[in-house]
């Protein structure tokens, strides 16, 4: 769960400090970074989740 915690407060700050570049620059390709960003977390998030539930599952 830390490692959790940790890769999302990350991705979080990634995130937006890729949107307030955008505001500042105008510039899409730091949107699309904080979108790939977002993805990549939401992706590695659910993966870490699957497996912990699968876990429990096999101590049952």
């Amino acid at each position: 769960m830390l490692l959790l915690r940790i890769i999302g407060i990350l991705a979080a700050i990634t995130i937006g400090s890729g949107i307030v570049a955008w505001l500042f620059t105008r510039d899409r390709r730091y949107l699309v970074l904080s979108g790939r960003v977002a993805l990549g977390a939401l992706i590695l998030a659910l993966a870490i989740l699957v497996l912990m539930a699968a876990e429990r599952l096999i101590i049952l």
